[in-house]
């Protein structure tokens, strides 16, 4: 098993007692493991209770922020990218949900 982790988990695992066995991603895996990192993070905020979203969201946007970092994207240039997005498509504030688009006569 190998997997992605915070810079402190070695450190925590050896103040538990443990040894951990690391080793350090070249760019190329790290972007990778990120990107798995999302995913997993993803599914971490789909999965959880109310009282544990709040956890999730901050460990899937620590992850955004250091694929950001891994791809030479600044925060302050990702939120400019997020505000134009949601400037020209909107949010999802209005919840809206697509169900597709009606025929239109031939």
């Amino acid at each position: 098993m190998s997997k992605l982790v915070r810079d402190k988990i070695p450190d925590i695992i050896r103040a538990r007692g443990g040894r951990p066995i690391t080793r350090i991603a070249d760019n190329t895996e790290y972007l990778a493991r990120l990107i798995e990192k999302l995913a997993e993070e993803a599914a971490e905020v789909r999965d959880a209770d109310d009282s544990h979203r709040a956890e999730e969201l901050a460990d899937t946007l620590e992850v955004v922020y250091a694929i950001a970092d891994a791809i030479g994207v600044s925060r302050d240039e990702l939120e400019r990218v997020r505000k134009a997005k949601a400037a020209e498509r909107g949010r999802f504030a209005q919840r809206i949900i697509w169900l597709g688009n009606e025929e239109i006569g031939q």
